[in-house]
């Protein structure tokens, strides 16, 4: 979707129009039949409250919206301007209106605010419809432009910061959303490779026999059973000064998973293909970063691979050897996301020497149990790197929520033929997970392990996306790096 923003007076002819409006203020010399049909409709200017109007201006008849953007000191301002920008696409995205304009004259919104309005607006309006050839016409996206009036200074700067971090959201929601048979390791390199180099980055890419050579028998395991030869992406983004050691996101990217030989049941397999989404949100948020030149030095690395059941798939009771040296009995070959993610943390810490590493990955089930579709929960072995996370999830919007790990957990997952197992007992799986990922993590690192499986994938729409991938996990990355890398 198009912002763009324009100068002069709002004239009658151009419509609609839509105006946000706090609560129980109504804007200055707006019609009375306006407002009387706001009140008669209890529009009071609550968050995301929508009153459509029409009304006839120098003979001209104008279609116009009143948005609620709740109460000016809320502390949940940013959020409430977000939820009345998507109020407005949601609204207009398929109502054959090609353009609309969100008139700011008169308003007392900051700059900051008319980018937050902006950014919850364009979010809401991305849809992923090319598969879908017998759409009915009304069922369309017709809102191409949205275009801006009235805005106050600082707006179209504060808008190019957020408009990179809406680059990043859509691009993680299109390789979440894009089938198995589109995105697999080696597309999802090809796909992303293009936007991130043209974005300033530096990429990488490791293949199967760079890795095998650097001794990676846990993430090739997981591979092995594939006709898709895995992958490991390097993004590198170095904005910062040439002294500061890189924090590190290490994503899991699993493009497929079927659970291998012990095989997940055949009822909701489809949503599998979206078990990249810690990958996806980790690729997002680099070009996000790059596009609005951080001040920070950051580095992005994903490891993909496809867990397939075939006659060469690694079987419940092999023992493989990670690139740390440490051993692993797979008892069960669904648990492969921590295989995935020991190499590529092990890997990251031998090459870049991070000043923290910060994994995202759609891990476990028990997640889901633990915290529904409401927060993604965090593990760390770092009260302050922990803290900022969480504030940054606050912030974004992309929610998190603490969760314990210990040595009482970590006994759980020792193996009587190897140095640990990659699964525990039934109780606490997101916990022994989470130990799993921490015994390849150097001492003296702090490190926070992100599972996301909960938070990528909505069944109905929230309030910036439609139902299908939301892109989590790009915000609360960004928002850690404006707040706690750049100072």
């Amino acid at each position: 979707m198009k912002i763009e923003f324009v100068s002069g007076p709002v004239l009658p002819n151009t419509s609609p129009i839509a105006y946000v409006v706090d609560q129980e203020a109504l804007p200055a010399g707006v019609e009375a039949v306006v407002a009387e049909g706001a009140k008669v409709s209890r529009f009071a200017g609550k968050t995301g409250q929508l009153h459509e109007a029409f009304v006839n201006r120098d003979g001209v008849v104008v279609r116009m919206a009143l948005v609620g953007a709740g109460e000016p000191g809320s502390k949940d301002r940013t959020a409430a301007l977000e939820r009345a920008g998507a109020a407005i696409t949601a609204k207009y995205l398929a109502s054959g209106e090609t353009a609309l304009t969100i008139d700011f004259s008169g308003t007392r919104l900051t700059g900051r605010d008319v980018a937050a309005v902006l950014l919850g607006a364009r979010l809401r309006g991305w849809r992923h419809d090319i598969y879908r050839t017998k759409l009915p016409e009304e069922q369309k996206p017709s809102l191409a432009t949205i275009k801006v009036a009235g805005a106050p200074e600082g707006s179209i700067a504060a808008w190019a910061t957020e408009a990179a971090l809406a680059d990043g959201v859509e691009l993680t929601r299109e390789l979440v959303t894009e089938p198995a048979n589109i995105i697999y390791p080696e597309s999802f390199v090809e796909r992303a490779t293009a936007r991130l180099e043209s974005a300033g980055l530096k990429v990488r890419v490791l293949d199967e026999k760079d890795m095998a050579k650097l001794g990676m028998g846990a993430l090739l395991g997981v591979a092995q059973g594939s006709v898709r030869p895995a992958r490991l992406l390097v993004m590198e983004w170095n904005g910062g000064a040439d002294a500061d050691r890189p924090v590190a996101f290490v994503g899991k990217g699993v493009t497929f998973d079927t659970g291998g030989i012990s095989l997940k049941p055949p009822g909701g397999m489809e949503d599998m293909k979206w078990d990249m989404g810690g990958a996806g949100a980790v690729t997002g948020a680099m070009l996000a970063l790059a596009g609005r030149k951080a001040k920070a030095n950051v580095v992005g690395v994903c490891g993909l691979v496809e867990n397939m059941p075939d006659g060469n798939a690694q079987r419940p009771g092999d023992v493989v050897t990670t690139m740390s040296g440490q051993t692993v009995e797979v008892i069960n070959t669904d648990a492969e996301g921590r295989l995935v993610l020991c190499d590529a943390i092990t890997w990251t810490q031998k090459e870049f020497s991070p000043a923290a590493v910060i994994d995202l990955a759609t891990l476990t089930g028990a997640i889901i149990v633990s915290l529904g579709h409401e927060h993604g929960g965090i593990f760390s072995n770092d009260d302050a790197l922990a803290e900022k996370l969480l504030a940054a999830g606050s912030a974004s919007g992309d929610k998190l929520w603490r969760m314990p790990i210990g040595p009482a957990y970590d006994k759980l997952i020792d193996s009587p033929i190897a140095d640990m197992k990659n699964v525990g007992p039934r109780e606490g799986g997101s916990i022994t997970a989470a130990q799993f990922i921490q015994r390849y993590v150097d001492k003296g690192t702090p490190w926070a392990h992100l599972d996301i499986a909960g938070m990528v994938w909505a069944s109905k729409p929230g309030a910036t996306w439609d139902k299908g991938a939301t892109g989590y996990g790009v915000r609360v990355i960004d928002r850690f790096v404006r707040d706690h890398l750049e100072g």
